[in-house]
Order: C-alpha cells, then sequence, then structure tokens
C-alpha cells in the first residue's frame, strides 16, 4: 500500500448565497495493483481548460479563502442549480498525466510496464500516485521525460481529430479560434506538414506574430479594425468551410458563419435561402462563458454543433483512433511539443497567485503540476 495525496473538488449549496465549492488536498492510501493493475509515480500533470471547469468552473476566485493545501470560493447559484448532479462529491482533478511505473500488478502487460515512463488520460492526475489499468497506458518513446509526454492526449489528440473530421466531412480547409494556444499552434504545425489551408483567429497583434513564426499563412486578429475584411479575405483564399471554436460565447461564430456564407454568395447566384454552400461551427470550448450569439445571416446550409474528443475517437473506431495516437507518438517532441508558463507542486496549485493566473485561461499560461518536485 502506498499513502497518497491529491486534489479534489466539491460543490456544496449554500441555501440563497448558491454554494461553497471547496477544492482541497486530501490524503488516501492506495492497494496494492493485481493483474493488470500498474501504480504510476505521477510526474506531470497539465491543467487545461477541461480540467478548469471540474477544478473551479465560475466559481469566485478573486474573493476565496485560501489556506495552505485548500481553497474555498462561492459559486453563483445559476451555476449550482445546473451541477445538482455532483453536490456533495468529492471529485479529484486532473485528466491526464505521465510518470514512471513503479508497481504492477501479475499479469505479463502490467509487469512489462515496470520502470517504464509512461503517459495516462485516467483521471484523477493531480496526485502523487495513480493506480491504472496497464492495457489504458501510453508508452513514451526511450529518452522522452514525463513532462514531454504529460499533455499527449487532449491537446494533440483533439488537433488530429480537426483534421480527421475535416476529411471525412468533406471540407477542405479550416478555421480555428483562440488559436495561438498550445493547441492551436499543434494544430498550425499539422496543417503545414499536411498541405491544409488554415484559418487562424486570434486576439492580439503579439499571437499574429507568435503564429506567424511557426510558419502560419493566415492569421486574423480579431482586435483590429480591420477583422471582417480580413475575415472575409482569407476565408476567400481558403475555401474554408469547417471551424472550431475554442471561445464558445459571443458573436465570433456566428461572424465566422456569416462571413462563410459572403463569401459562398460572391460566386453563387442569389437565392432567398441563402447560398448551398454546407458551412459549419463546432464548438468545443467556454473561454467566454457568456451566451452564443448567433445572427442568422448565413441561410439554411450550416450546422452548429458541440465536439468532445472522446466520443469522436469512439465514433471513428479503433484503427483509425489508433492511428492518431501513433502519430502522436511518433512526433511527440515535435509537432506536439507543449511549453508551460509555470511548474506547481501539488501545495502551490491551491495558493491565490498560481490559482488566479492559470485560471485566466489566458494563450502561454498554462500550468504544469509537478507533484514530487
Amino acid at each position: 500500500m502506498v499513502a497518497n495525496r491529491h486534489i479534489v473538488s466539491t460543490l456544496e449549496a449554500d441555501g440563497e448565497n448558491g454554494g461553497l465549492l471547496t477544492v482541497e488536498l486530501r490524503e488516501e492510501i492506495l492497494p496494492e495493483p493485481t493483474e493488470h493493475q500498474v501504480l504510476i509515480r505521477i510526474e506531470a500533470a497539465p491543467i487545461n481548460p477541461s480540467d478548469l471547469g471540474l477544478l473551479f468552473g465560475p466559481a469566485d476566485l478573486a474573493t476565496a479563502d485560501y489556506t495552505p493545501g485548500k481553497i474555498v470560493a462561492t459559486m453563483p447559484p445559476g451555476a449550482v442549480r445546473a451541477m445538482q448532479a455532483r453536490l456533495g462529491q468529492a471529485l479529484p482533478v486532473g485528466n491526464e498525466g505521465a510518470g514512471t511505473v513503479v508497481a504492477a500488478g501479475d499479469s505479463a502487460e502490467a509487469q512489462a510496464l515496470l520502470g517504464k515512463v509512461v503517459a495516462v488520460i485516467p483521471g484523477a492526475m493531480y496526485a502523487q500516485y495513480r493506480l491504472v489499468d496497464a492495457r489504458t497506458c501510453f508508452v513514451l518513446p526511450d529518452s522522452t521525460s514525463a513532462e514531454q509526454g504529460a499533455a499527449a492526449f487532449v491537446n494533440p489528440l483533439t488537433a488530429l481529430s480537426f483534421v480527421e473530421a475535416m476529411h471525412r466531412e468533406g471540407h477542405k480547409a479550416l478555421v480555428h479560434t483562440a488559436a495561438a494556444s498550445n493547441l492551436g499552434q499543434m494544430l498550425v504545425r499539422i496543417c503545414k506538414a499536411d498541405g491544409i489551408p488554415l484559418v487562424n483567429i486570434v486576439r492580439s497583434p503579439a499571437q499574429v506574430a507568435l503564429l506567424k513564426g511557426i510558419g502560419a499563412e493566415y492569421v486574423i486578429d480579431s482586435s483590429a479594425e480591420t477583422f471582417q475584411a480580413d475575415l472575409f479575405a482569407a476565408l476567400d483564399a481558403t475555401g474554408a468551410t469547417l471551424g472550431f471554436d475554442a471561445i464558445g460565447g459571443g458573436k465570433l461564430a456566428g461572424q465566422i458563419l456569416g462571413t462563410m456564407e459572403q463569401v459562398a454568395s460572391k460566386h453563387a447566384t442569389f437565392s432567398r435561402y441563402g447560398s448551398d454552400t454546407f458551412k459549419k461551427i463546432y464548438t468545443y470550448g467556454m473561454l467566454d462563458t457568456s451566451p452564443t450569439v448567433i445572427n442568422r445571416t448565413f441561410g439554411f446550409a450550416f450546422s452548429f454543433s458541440g465536439f468532445l474528443l472522446f466520443p469522436f475517437l469512439q465514433q471513428i473506431g479503433s484503427e483509425a483512433a489508433e492511428k492518431l495516437r501513433q502519430r502522436v507518438r511518433e512526433e511527440l517532441t515535435t509537432t506536439f511539443a507543449s511549453s508551460y508558463k509555470a511548474r506547481v507542486t501539488l501545495e502551490e496549485a491551491l495558493t491565490r497567485e498560481a490559482a488566479m493566473a492559470y485560471n485566466t485561461r489566458a494563450t502561454g499560461a498554462k500550468y504544469l503540476i509537478t507533484p514530487h518536485a
């Protein structure tokens, strides 16, 4: 058995005031691995936007109470009503990470991993140790560190899935918002290597320079006065009719669809129903939690849908999904390399300074938890 410290997030109702969210370090005893199980000493786990939804959600971190290893914050009444199903549950946090297998069950698959550095995505990875099924482990290539492999799942497979969806749905080019993110930079490298036109939408001149510096051709600054004209020109040049939106709230998704329609109408005869060019936006993030505003300026040949990575991988089947994983394995330290603003221990992750920083979800503010540092 091994003693384990891990981060959990618990939401409790607080009457008319909404709720109280407690994020804290807890201790538990993990049993010895049996059969197909392995025990991993976690060495690195990234804080992704998808983790922040479970970790904090819309809790008010600015007025929260911070004590060593613990944050207590208020949660808005509307959020509490929406999350009734999680009330009272101490939910472990951290989708993915990597570390060294230090103990193994009796099966051949488990024993073969002893001493190996592996990446996994079982959840509950903001911890010192994790007990997982050996058959779910991604053995990192020789000379690849746990830190290099910590983010081997969510961002790389999501970026590859965007391209896979594009091919399967018959589109020829892509649009991506919040494109200067780690995931966005991976998508730039993928599309450059594969010869796929990609329109990148960012929010500052500095982000334009960042993506241009890694070879992106079409980079549009949404803060510029010329944004609408620049977007039209890029969509016209690429013929992009499929977009992936990380922002979620606001008008941007609808603006992209409307501009796709303007480009399509430029090359088509007039119809009261709009062009027959099919346009689609997938939303896969909520960097902006305000309502999504869609003004119908793009006829009837359109779709607005949500996108989740693991249902998509199940949909395309095990063989196709394995091809994507194999590409990640081969290009882990190049195409799919991640960079981090800072590294924090489990305890430091629950300090005011760190929590306020990584919860901004800003480009270039990605944090890595190193439980044994």
